[in-house]
């Protein structure tokens, strides 16, 4: 083994590399006062900043997570080195020579894993970068020059090629020290059948680093008819590239991303280049998967998700990008910047773009125009006739418990009245309080989202859960009778009423205990969990009730026999669609009495909204009695 560092070494080391120069790699950090600088934290999600650095004292700290200490501890963590792989690093970043106590100098083989692994891949690319110059990388050269890259915009970009042999960065890898496992173990081999054999082979190569500016991994592009691989083929997941963590071109776009609050996230490598050839020096792309989690959390310590802050993504036009985009939706509330979406004329993507009308036409395509929101919400609606009632309902259904998972309430609100246009509604205050009670019910299910859109919550004043105190059960009562049953079923085949129970509001329930139960389900998770386990969703029902009367009703209703002779998907429907019939037509009532009591003297606009409410409410039980379960 080598021998430790010299102490004197690692202290040159942290004099060397300021701590602000380190962690602003990472993460945009501002002032923050007496010489402080403030940031996003890298090591929890937050959403103000309480991660400070002290570039005087060489030390970061944060106020939420109670991570701290100087820039070796900072690297160690955020990039999972050890100390002796970190020190090597900045010691290398500051040019200088390290001295080891046990052993003198650090023969390269001895070196911690992750580093060498760097290395093999800092060598791979520039071996890649040598090789587009020969001969047999004509082919590649050609299909850069017809996207409109020449040689300036190749080496910028550190583009390769691998030759198209078995073996030769293996062979070159190997005459640089690193030995067969390393290369292994690195992606950059895989096994042949006589030893190690390149993966990638004559093909067009994208170097790709992290937010540090290190080589992680490559992109490869296909170029010959008779290379059976995929088009794109990534190096796989290795102790150093996690695709989900990874952005092509962050370590390039990162200070303009910082600096003009803005990213623009494209769909390929030759969109990334593109882009900031044309200007656009804030786009990046993922690598072989969608846009998640990972890469928004890389992305906000950038932006620092102040209000002003852009993301823009551009998607082709074409439903493979539509469902992109749509998947980028799913995540828009993790971002508190506002996210939009850009599509190209004729579903050209940017490169296309840049090559058929300039530079001048990338960056108006990127000028922020269309709310990812809007064009979500535009997809789904655009799926249904919204000629008929039928269909408008139907589009709201499935819109509505979208937009009722935007967390700014003002921002739900003014979406709420979009969704309206879009759909046709006249009354937008009906549109506003179904996507408020959604909103609610999200809450009250511990923050897991809104209830399923496959089934349709009725219209209906609160959700607020009643007592289960009140007048004593009737099962004479049709209607407790069947609300009964429909409990019944979701707590013992919650299969047959899922997802659509899970959408029905407690206020659906008329009889007070029912209700409880009702809410109840809802605080465990919802009928939808006892799918798979239904001996746990029992025991999360029962641990959820407020006292020993619904738990005691719980246990009762679990255990009661089912009434049907034949219990099917068809019984449940026939329950869902009583009860939620019975709190429509109550509902009807209501609205009728509204406008008995304004007769003809009350205010026009509000009148018009009551008879619009009333009329969708009409038309919904209508669809109901007609088409039964499939109108929930």
């Amino acid at each position: 083994m080598a021998g430790r560092i010299n102490d004197d070494d690692v202290k040159a080391v942290r004099d060397a590399v300021p701590i602000d120069a380190v962690v602003s790699e990472y993460l945009q950090l501002r002032n923050a006062g007496g010489g402080n600088l403030k940031g996003l934290c890298p090591f929890h999600d937050e959403k103000s900043p309480s991660f400070q650095v002290s570039p005087s004292k060489g030390l970061f700290h944060c106020f939420g997570c109670q991570e701290g200490g100087d820039t070796i501890a900072f690297v160690m963590k955020i990039d999972h080195l050890s100390f002796s792989e970190t020190v090597e690093r900045l010691a290398a970043k500051a040019g200088i020579t390290l001295r080891y106590e046990e052993g003198g100098y650090n023969p390269g083989h001895q070196r911690g894993e992750r580093i060498r692994l760097i290395e093999a891949h800092k060598a791979a690319a520039q071996f890649y970068v040598e090789q587009l110059d020969s001969a047999e990388a004509e082919i590649g050269r050609k299909f850069l020059a017809e996207r409109g890259f020449d040689q300036a915009a190749a080496q910028h970009f550190a583009v390769g090629y691998s030759p198209a042999g078995w073996d030769h960065l293996t062979r070159y890898l190997r005459g640089k020290g690193f030995s067969d496992k390393e290369l292994i173990l690195s992606g950059l081999s895989q096994d042949g059948r006589r030893g190690p054999i390149d993966r990638f082979r004559g093909r067009l190569m994208w170097p790709i680093r992290d937010v540090g500016g290190e080589v992680v991994g490559f992109g490869a592009r296909k170029l010959r008819d008779d290379d059976n691989g995929p088009k794109y083929l990534n190096t796989p997941e290795t102790p150093i590239y996690k695709k989900s963590q990874v952005l092509y071109g962050i370590d390039l776009a990162k200070k303009d991303i910082a600096k003009s609050s803005r990213a623009v996230v494209v769909e390929g490598y030759t969109d990334v280049m593109a882009c900031h050839l044309a200007g656009v020096t804030t786009a990046i792309a993922t690598c072989g998967t969608a846009f998640g989690g990972e890469h928004i959390k890389i992305l906000r310590r950038l932006l620092m998700d102040n209000g002003s802050a852009r993301v823009i993504f551009t998607f082709d036009g074409d439903a493979a990008g539509q469902k992109a985009a749509l998947r980028a939706f799913e995540d828009d509330q993790k971002f508190a910047a506002e996210t939009y979406i850009a599509i190209a004329p004729d579903g050209m993507d940017p490169c296309e773009l840049r090559l058929a009308k300039g530079d001048e036409a990338v960056q108006e395509l990127v000028e922020p125009r269309t709310p990812l929101f809007e064009f979500a919400l535009r997809q789904i609606v655009a799926r249904y006739d919204l000629e008929t009632p039928a269909g408008r309902a139907a589009a709201l259904d499935e819109a509505a418990p979208i937009v009722a998972r935007i967390k700014n309430v003002a921002s739900q609100h003014e979406v709420a009245v979009q969704l309206a246009g879009m759909v046709g509604i006249l009354d937008t205050q009906f549109v506003v309080r179904r996507v408020a009670q959604l909103a609610r019910w999200a809450r009250d299910r511990g923050g897991r989202g809104p209830a399923p859109a496959a089934a349709r919550p009725a219209p209906s004043a609160s959700p607020a859960a009643p007592s289960p105190a009140g007048p004593a059960l009737n099962l004479r009562n049709p209607a407790h009778r069947t609300e009964r049953e429909l409990l019944k079923l979701a707590l013992q085949r919650p299969a047959l009423v899922s997802p659509a129970f899970d959408a029905y509001g407690v206020d659906e329930f008329t009889a007070p205990p029912y209700a409880a139960v009702r809410q109840t389900i809802a605080e465990a998770g919802g009928a939808e969990q006892g799918i798979d386990n239904a001996g746990d969703y029992l025991a999360r029902v029962r641990d959820a009730a407020p006292d020993d009367r619904v738990r005691a009703l719980v246990t009762e209703l679990a255990v009661e026999p089912l009434h049907g002779r034949t219990v099917d998907e068809a019984y449940a429907g026939n329950h869902l669609v009583a009860v939620r019939l019975r709190a429509v037509d109550r509902r009807v009532r209501d609205v009728q009495g509204t406008l008995t009591r304004l007769g003809g003297h009350g205010d026009p606009e509000q009148l018009a909204a009551v008879q619009n409410e009333l009329w969708v409410l009409q038309q919904y039980a209508q669809s109901l009695r007609n088409r039964g379960a499939d109108a929930l």
